[in-house]
């Protein structure tokens, strides 16, 4: 795509599990393992799958902030993993995160000024007047009152910690953000404010998200594209409305079957997933998710499924796609 903000070859990221403090790896926890996608400037993809999945440990990949076991990265262009320490501290503004808790985000000891001020600070030589004034343009942008600027963290309320947080987040004028949750902390007023706030700030801006998300309906909202993980493994991807629309892989028909309605009467009505999520150690052979799946088959427990383009640009992983799971081998 000419346009491609960012672009991820079978990106690995494995955590060793020791045996003692100075011994060699025993085993190895595969977190994120072979994945690979494409986002275009100014798209929001929704990143979505239960805890343990990979979400996080794949971002943290992007962001550098853990180092990859294997696989590329290329961020305008450029291959974020063959860069030296001056380049990548200056690829790095326009990489940015907005965390989960802003209570636990934002240090009680600063004052905004200095929270929000300080990537700028790091980046860029300015006086103490142009900073305040900076961190004051910030505040306005996010929907604060400039006079924040002199305060604490515990002088506001939990959306507008929020706001606070994605304001040093934009601070050095980034390409890509990633949101990590960014409304399961605050209540459900302050949820629809944020995201609208969001919304528009990647629209006035221009900005490209990576949206990590339990909640679908927020999903369903902001996304342009969907990637669902499962066990370190991408099982679909696709336009948010086609998936939503044609879900193909049972993981992900399952996540939307597991979605509350009007109609649903108490907790017990709510559809689940039979089963836990099993161990990243020794992840299951085959289709990782055949363990819990209701429509696996032999062929689910011996062979890996690999992505199978369903036009569009949707993809998934799935031995039964465009078959009858029935007369399947």
């Amino acid at each position: 795509m000419a346009d491609s903000i960012l672009k991820v070859k079978d990106l690995k990221k494995y955590f060793p599990v020791r045996g003692g403090f100075f011994s060699k790896p025993v085993a190895w926890v595969k977190a994120v393992d072979g994945v690979t996608f494409e986002m275009e400037q100014g798209e929001v993809l929704g990143l979505v799958g239960e805890s343990g999945c990979g979400k996080t440990t794949l971002v943290n990949v992007l962001l550098n902030l853990e180092e990859p076991t294997s696989g590329e990265v290329y961020f305008d262009g450029l291959d974020l993993f063959d860069m030296d320490k001056k380049s990548l501290r200056k690829i790095r503004k326009n990489l940015q995160i907005v965390f989960q808790d802003p209570f636990w985000s934002l240090n009680p000891r600063l004052l905004v000024r200095d929270i929000v001020g300080e990537p700028i600070k790091v980046h860029a030589n300015c006086s103490r007047e142009q900073l305040v004034k900076k961190v004051g343009d910030l505040l306005e942008m996010v929907g604060l009152p400039r006079s924040g600027v002199f305060k604490y963290p515990h002088e506001f309320s939990g959306g507008e910690r929020q706001r606070i947080a994605i304001a040093r987040a934009l601070a050095l004028s980034p390409k890509l953000v990633v949101l990590d949750e960014p409304t399961s902390s605050i209540d459900v007023l302050s949820q629809a404010q944020i995201l609208e706030l969001l919304k528009n700030l990647k629209q006035s801006l221009g900005l490209t998200y990576i949206l990590i998300s339990h909640d679908l309906s927020v999903v369903n909202y902001m996304a342009d594209r969907i990637a669902v993980m499962y066990l370190g493994k991408m099982v679909e991807y696709g336009p948010a409305d086609d998936v939503f629309d044609r879900t193909a892989h049972p993981y992900t028909k399952a996540l939307f079957a597991a979605i509350p309605t009007l109609d649903t009467e108490g907790i017990d009505s709510i559809a689940t997933i039979e089963g836990s999520v099993p161990s990243a150690i020794n992840p299951p052979s085959g289709c990782r998710f055949h363990t819990r799946c209701p429509m696996a088959k032999e062929i689910c427990r011996q062979r890996e499924p690999v992505m199978v383009d369903l036009g569009g640009g949707h993809r998934a992983a799935c031995h039964f796609i465009g078959k009858d799971a029935k007369g399947a081998c």
